[in-house]
């Protein structure tokens, strides 16, 4: 989603005061900030960038496997050396 104008940062108190401004400017304008004490703590986002951001950082198992080198580019020989001799202490 493309916004026009730059994340706004709240302190929480204001954050807390104005939570229906900061939901509506959250949807309009893009990511809104939390900050205490000037660090920020907490950012606000659309579900729709939240859906975005969780399937991107999360593939399923189906296309993880999928994305894997093909099968045939793989190089797979077993050794030619004898097997080692394990002592079972007999």
């Amino acid at each position: 989603m493309a916004h026009a104008t730059e994340p706004r940062h709240w302190q929480v108190q204001e954050a807390k005061q104005r939570f229906s401004e900061v939901l509506r400017a959250a949807e309009s304008d893009g990511p809104q900030f939390v900050t205490r004490h000037g660090k920020e703590i907490a950012v606000i986002v659309d579900i729709d960038s939240w859906h975005d951001y969780h399937d991107k950082a999360r593939p399923d198992f189906k296309e993880f496997l999928a994305s894997g080198p093909p099968i045939d580019e793989l190089d797979i020989r077993r050794s030619s050396e004898p097997a080692r001799i394990v002592d079972f202490g007999d």
